[in-house]
């Protein structure tokens, strides 16, 4: 791949999953991704709990706001990784699509949203290891 993979991470509401999905995949990607996060439903704000969990392993999304999910965004990833949404995602061909059976972190709290957290960054660890290549650090 020539250019860096866009990734993009979609649940209904943008303000827990999506949003710590991306947070982990900026952080471990670093600038050899382009990350996007969006919602079918966006809420006006992200969870705090959701925060919390992921400032507690060291990242900050409490600066990230809920986006509308657009056809556009889904048009330019190459891949699109969906988290409870159903069919609200538009599906174009050649694109890399999957679902990730999570639970949803809305009014949970935080001993209860570290496990799904943890699920979280190691789906996004594998997820990177398949779309970046090896490469060997300088």
């Amino acid at each position: 791949m020539t250019t860096k993979p866009t990734i993009l991470f979609v649940c209904v509401h943008n303000a827990g999953r999506s949003q710590m999905a991306a947070g982990y995949a900026q952080a471990l990607g670093g600038d050899r991704v382009e990350v996007l996060s969006a919602g079918s439903e966006p809420k006006d704000q992200i969870n705090p709990i959701a925060i919390q969990a992921m400032a507690e392993d060291g990242i900050d999304i409490a600066g990230n706001q809920p986006k509308v999910l657009t056809t556009d965004a889904v048009r330019d990833s190459d891949a699109v990784i969906t988290m409870g949404c159903g069919d609200a995602c538009p599906i174009f061909p050649g694109k890399r699509y999957e679902d990730w059976e999570l639970t949803d972190p809305a009014g949970k709290g935080i001993d209860d949203v570290r496990p799904i957290r943890d699920e979280i960054k190691s789906r996004v660890q594998t997820l990177l290891s398949e779309l970046l290549p090896a490469e060997a650090t300088a």
